[in-house]
């Protein structure tokens, strides 16, 4: 099994969920595909050769999104003990230059400017 790819276990819990227009082997290989996005953070462009046309892939991914699919894998994969989500309260802070704060007023008098 390759990196970013579904197992057999996860494959169980999710093929059930999927929608049913007949057999498709091939849907095995598109799920693989959105988790390597999903994971790896690359675009859809950049979707490695062995997943097919990218495009095909996006226009897939948006159709069973928009059918609701997605919502129905989550619910298949989601973990019953688990009654509270446990959310990551993280921060991290940029300079307020880095945000386009203006500059402070110098000695001589003279305004600051937004940089750029």
């Amino acid at each position: 099994m390759r990196r970013h790819e579904i197992g057999d276990a996860g494959w169980d819990r999710v093929k059930g969920s999927l929608p049913t227009r007949g057999p498709n082997p091939a849907d095995r290989g598109f799920v693989n595909a959105v988790l390597c996005v999903a994971k790896a953070g690359v675009p859809w462009r950049d979707l490695p050769a062995r997943f097919g046309n990218w495009n095909s892939v996006w226009r897939r991914f948006r159709r069973w999104a928009a059918a609701g699919v997605w919502g129905k894998v989550l619910e298949a994969v989601r973990d019953p003990d688990v009654s509270t989500p446990v959310l990551d309260s993280t921060v991290v802070r940029a300079h307020p230059h880095a945000a386009g704060a203006l500059k402070k007023t110098t000695a001589a008098g003279l305004t600051g400017t937004r940089p750029g």
